[in-house]
């Protein structure tokens, strides 16, 4: 039985150019319970698809690349 699919929405608001959207699809890309990402820089926001319980391990990788979720 496979890990069903999550979709988050997340408001990043430092979100604000093309650089960011390539560093936050690259880095939760990295991450092998991510599915998809996208990073919208006029909405401030990325949604996130992903595998089991790994919203956390998302939203600490975030931190950790400089684009925090607002809470």
């Amino acid at each position: 039985m496979s890990e069903q699919v999550h979709t988050a929405i997340l408001d990043v608001p430092n979100i604000s150019c093309m650089h960011c959207v390539r560093t936050i699809t690259r880095e939760l890309g990295r991450l092998s319970q991510v599915v998809s990402v996208e990073a919208d820089p006029e909405r401030k926001q990325v949604t996130v698809e992903y595998r089991g319980d790994s919203l956390n391990l998302i939203k600490a990788t975030l931190v950790d690349i400089g684009y925090p979720a607002a809470a």
